[in-house]
């Protein structure tokens, strides 16, 4: 999301700071321009630069069940027309009615670690890497646009069978689902029994993020020169991410943007590596896209059910554009989950678990 490449952003520069002015001063100590205090200032910037992230983890409460990184060894590879191949997992009783989840942009599926364990009894659970993500391979002709990714999910809808599924996205996944629901109309009601958004929005997320009156001026001028550039220092970028963490930055800008200091540290850690695992110039062509993002006259035309979930503290897609999809939306329905971030998937992720079960058993029991 574009506010996360902000963070990002500036905890490169923390990074820098931090870094840099170590180095300089144990420099400017060697040469005996500072005292031998100065030492111990540019020692501890040093360390701190590479180990930085411990007491941050630390401070943070450890829980029973912590995400991992778990695939499924029930595998399908779909190959697209644009060179992009997709790795699609599969999850619970083949004769159990289905449930296909779209992570949204910067992880990858396995960030629904909580979603495969505690929705398997009910539903056969399809998870896939959106490519350039994951263990999917990225488009040759490098089109990260929504209608292409929209496009590929109804590659996945088309190879879980001839039953209805449910749909559910996440973040960038839920722009996805508005314009799957856009390009593909035929498909609801016949293979399409319900919509699941969560954490999203409508329209360009400059636009319902938190400081939407400052993003929006600096789109032009500074945010997309400054993704080119991302582009263009991909391979440096995505070292500095690295350093990101070993610091602690990325571990903060990820509590900022995801989670509302409830989550455990497994969670925050396991959302922040997830998180920088993939390219910089990836991630910058997927932001770039978003920005063209508007499916607002989509909204009244969607003729299944659905939920609406977000979190009550969500500052990267704000509560009122859920609101908004879910006033416009013939047969939606919100819910609110308190307290709650972009990460409520996560953070709270029984609770969310237990909306997903209901709405999708209502569902399902209405196709009957």
């Amino acid at each position: 999301m574009p506010l996360d490449f902000l963070l990002r952003s500036l905890s490169n520069l923390v990074t820098i700071a931090i870094l840099g002015g170590g180095a300089y001063i144990l420099y400017r100590w060697h040469e005996g321009e500072l005292s031998n205090r100065w030492l111990y200032v540019g020692a501890g910037l040093l360390l701190w630069s590479f180990l930085g992230f411990l007491p941050i983890l630390l401070l943070r409460r450890a829980g029973r069940d912590e995400p991992k990184p778990i695939r499924s060894d029930r595998v399908q590879r779909l190959t697209r027309p644009d060179g992009s191949e997709i790795q699609v997992e599969f999850y619970g009783s083949d004769s159990a009615p289905t449930l296909i989840l779209t992570h949204g942009w910067g992880p990858d599926s396995t960030i629904w670690y909580y979603a495969k364990k505690q929705l398997t009894d009910q539903f056969r659970v399809i998870v896939w890497d959106l490519p350039g993500l994951g263990k999917s391979k990225k488009p040759e002709n490098r089109d990260y646009s929504l209608e292409k990714y929209a496009s590929d999910l109804n590659a996945v809808l088309a190879i879980a069978g001839d039953q209805p599924a449910i749909l559910l996205g996440h973040s960038m996944g839920d722009m996805m689902l508005l314009t799957f629901c856009r390009l593909f109309p035929e498909q609801l009601e016949q293979r399409v029994a319900g919509l699941i958004l969560v954490d999203g929005t409508y329209t360009s997320p400059l636009k319902t993020a938190i400081l939407s009156k400052l993003l929006l001026p600096l789109q032009k001028p500074l945010l997309e020169p400054a993704l080119y550039l991302a582009i263009a220092l991909s391979p440096l970028l995505w070292l500095t991410s690295w350093l990101n963490y070993a610091n602690g930055s990325a571990l903060l800008t990820t509590e900022i943007s995801g989670f509302t200091g409830t989550e455990t540290r497994g969670q925050l850690n396991f959302s922040t590596l997830v998180g920088i695992k993939a390219s910089p110039g990836v991630l910058a062509r997927g932001v770039l896209a978003m920005f063209r993002f508007d499916e607002t006259a989509t909204l009244p035309k969607i003729s299944v059910p659905m939920l609406v979930v977000v979190g009550k503290s969500d500052i990267a897609t704000r509560p009122f554009a859920s609101d908004r999809i879910s006033t416009e939306v013939p047969q939606a329905e919100l819910k609110v989950l308190s307290p709650g971030g972009h990460m409520v998937l996560m953070e709270h992720n029984q609770q969310f678990s237990e909306v997903v079960r209901s709405f999708g058993n209502a569902c399902l029991s209405l196709k009957r």
